[in-house]
């Protein structure tokens, strides 16, 4: 899935229009006006990343920060800090209360998201340990392994990073902005044209089991992987 932005904000013009950015840029959302709602939303469901503004009624947006960041299982969860104050200490001490980035009002769409996609680039998209399968395609992530009925297959680091994100994330059309941002790691700082070329060399991997298919071009959009082709 998309990952999911916790947007809290208690401005409902601001709020609305954080929301269609978002939205038009393919991430999944979810809104509330204050801090306490937002601790409530936390305990039914970590999003991807929380952004938040620095003046809200009740707990204010930097306590509310330091409180996710003290907390072990949600400190891993990223922040960017949305404020209309520009002074270089309040950006300081928005940054030092835990925050991963800091947004200032008025803000560009294209700025937001750019600096959204930044924070997410840092996290590992998938952990998991288990082996995925597609057919009698196999990828283990311990073993570092991709094989076909037993035979193993070769391929670089990216495109099995890729493979994985694929094999993980079946049925469900992702943008190249999208896969920059859960495929490619820390500091990456790549164009969305490179996902293409990824993809190309991923496919020839796969071709010479006839596995190709499976990874599928949607016009206009991005990349699918799919067994309907199979």
């Amino acid at each position: 899935m998309a990952p999911t932005i916790l947007i809290v904000e208690d401005d409902p013009a601001v709020r609305e229009l954080l929301a269609f950015i978002l939205k038009q840029n393919n991430f999944e959302i979810t809104e509330v006006e204050d801090a306490e709602s937002a601790q409530q939303k936390l305990l039914q469901k970590h999003p991807g990343l929380i952004l938040v503004d620095w003046m809200l009624p009740g707990m204010s947006g930097v306590d509310f920060a330091k409180q996710i960041k003290a907390n072990k299982s949600t400190t891993d969860i990223p922040i960017i800090m949305l404020t209309a104050r520009g002074e270089e200490e309040d950006k300081v001490r928005g940054l030092e209360c835990g925050a991963d980035d800091y947004v200032t009002k008025p803000f560009s769409p294209r700025e937001l998201v750019a600096r959204i996609r930044a924070v997410m680039r840092r996290l590992v998209p998938h952990k998991s340990d288990e082996v995925a399968t597609f057919g009698d395609l196999l990828l283990d992530p311990v073993r570092h392994q991709v094989s076909v009925a037993g035979k193993l297959l070769q391929m670089g680091p990216t495109e099995f990073k890729l493979l994985h994100f694929f094999m993980t994330h079946q049925e469900r059309v992702y943008s190249r902005g999208q896969l920059l941002d859960w495929v490619w790691g820390a500091n990456s700082f790549v164009e969305e044209r490179t996902v293409d070329v990824y993809v190309r060399r991923l496919r020839t991997a796969l071709e010479v089991h006839s596995y190709d298919a499976m990874i599928q071009t949607v016009r206009g959009v991005g990349y699918r992987c799919s067994a309907e082709a199979q």
